[in-house]
């Protein structure tokens, strides 16, 4: 009986994501397209990409709390630098970004940004929920003060093609989460660093008793989450062709309830990012079979809540039954 719940527990997400993809269907003539299909893929990148990053760090015990904040910061700064340069009074030059150059500013923004919230957590010791909640501020009011409250529009169709360009008929946003889940599905899986992840989110103690980095590990985490998060980022910027200083509002949210979704513990040391994806594919259907049904956004709001409490219920439900 055990095992049998072990494997329902395993598939429940799956099998969610199918029966709701029947009631879509069977609600809404116009659900079940290719179309409206590569619609839902294209909705479900930004958040998939932040998604695989707190999938690490939920798996570690952690929360991250600023990926919408840093996702804004990092998006307006490749936006700046792509746009203005970067002036040097002192020398009296301006430094010029080409496209490739601004990416790698926006990406390095984000791994900086996820490195302090590493180090917050294991250097000082800091709770992850206090530790990201000040990272949530620090990269908000830093994205005030590079934009000045105002957007950056005008990127150009280079930058542009990030977010609204196509390659073999599919959307460019779409083969950059592709190639991310693959790579992080290998690694969790296939590597050291991976089941050392495991190890820190099952049992902290014992993995320092065996000898493993733990606060490295940690720190490893919190970067990629935040270089991840930037990768979002970028992605919004170029679809928008504009950084917006409010941008990422609420997308912490979602990204934590396609993780819970999608099986992964909030203890830690449970949960795999292939559940995640499956869990931003329910998010993804769900709003997009509620948009075409016509249900106002509020009430969106009102069943994604109640879908979050429900995963977060059967996953305590499921740890008192081991």
């Amino acid at each position: 009986m055990k095992i049998d719940r072990e494997h329902l527990a395993r598939f429940q997400p799956l099998i969610a994501l199918a029966l709701m993809l029947l009631v879509m269907s069977l609600l809404s003539e116009s659900f079940l397209t290719a179309e409206n299909g590569l619609n839902i893929l294209r909705q479900i990148s930004v958040n998939l990409c932040l998604s695989i990053g707190m999938t690490l760090i939920i798996l570690t015990a952690g929360i991250d709390l600023s990926v919408g904040a840093i996702l804004a910061l990092s998006g307006a700064v490749a936006a700046g630098l792509l746009k203005n340069g970067l002036p040097i009074e002192a020398m009296g030059v301006k430094l010029q970004f080409t496209v490739f150059g601004s990416i790698v500013a926006g990406l390095l923004t984000g791994a900086a940004a996820g490195l302090f919230n590493g180090i917050a957590v294991t250097r000082f010791k800091l709770p992850p929920f206090v530790a990201t909640l000040g990272m949530f501020s620090i990269a908000r009011g830093l994205t005030m003060l590079w934009t000045g409250g105002f957007p950056v529009t005008g990127l150009g169709p280079s930058f542009g093609a990030i977010g609204t360009g196509g390659v073999l008929g599919v959307p460019v946003p779409v083969w950059i989460t592709g190639v991310l889940v693959c790579a992080f599905v290998l690694l969790t899986g296939m590597t050291r660093f991976g089941r050392h992840i495991y190890a820190v989110g099952g049992n902290e103690r014992a993995a320092v008793l065996t000898g493993l980095p733990v606060d490295r590990i940690k720190v490893a985490v919190y970067t990629l989450g935040g270089l991840l998060a930037a990768g979002a980022g970028l992605i919004v910027t170029a679809r928008l062709d504009s950084a917006q200083p409010n941008a990422g509002l609420g997308y912490e949210l979602d990204s934590i309830a396609a993780v819970v979704i999608g099986g992964t513990s909030l203890s830690g040391g449970r949960g795999s990012v292939m559940g995640t994806v499956i869990g931003c594919l329910i998010i993804g259907v769900l709003n997009n079979g509620l948009f075409l049904l016509n249900v106002s956004p509020f009430w969106q709001l009102v069943v994604k809540g109640f879908v979050i409490l429900a995963a977060v219920a059967i996953d305590r439900m499921s740890q008192r039954d081991n």
